[in-house]
């Protein structure tokens, strides 16, 4: 568990932004990110919508199990939260995203989030983890609200980060 805190998790596929997204917001390019933290890991990830981020938040949560270009789209999960605030929201969305995981022994490697009033509509595509093929390096136990950050940038992209306990 402590190699897998201090190495930094490649992610070999990112989602490409679609060109609606690219039209509603700065030309940002989506991408999932890590940051340190202790024995945990931070994740971020950034868009040029605040859905786009929360995207990217969980692909970066994915990469930080298995390399996500060996996930296959099999079978998809629909997750449906909401929350006060965009952050919570975050949190929300990635710990129904780890309890689908751990309850239906999912990884996922796609995901779509449509965000409307505090009120998150996502689907995750993946399969059932092998553990021969993926060789899950952790076990995400949940979004914490340590370094817990959801906000567009000045230059108009969208952040959303948090420490993942694993």
């Amino acid at each position: 568990m402590l190699a897998a805190a201090q190495a930094k998790p490649a992610i070999a596929h990112m989602a490409k932004p679609d060109a609606g997204a690219m039209a509603r917001g700065a030309a940002v390019e989506p991408r999932a990110d890590y940051f340190p933290h202790g024995a945990d890991v931070g994740i971020r990830g950034i868009g040029p919508t605040r859905e786009s981020a929360f995207e990217q938040a969980a692909m970066a949560l994915s990469g930080i199990v298995t390399d996500i270009a060996g996930i296959e789209r099999k079978a998809s999960v629909t997750v449906e939260c909401q929350a006060p605030t965009d952050a919570l929201l975050l949190v929300d969305w990635l710990n129904a995203l780890i309890y689908r995981m751990a309850v239906d022994r999912m990884l996922f490697s796609r995901f779509a989030v449509r965000i409307n009033d505090h009120r998150l509509q996502g689907e995750a595509w993946g399969e059932a983890v092998d553990r021969r093929r993926h060789a899950p390096a952790v076990e995400p136990k949940g979004a914490t609200y340590t370094a817990l950050k959801v906000e567009r940038g000045a230059g108009g992209e969208w952040t959303a980060q948090c420490v993942i306990d694993v």
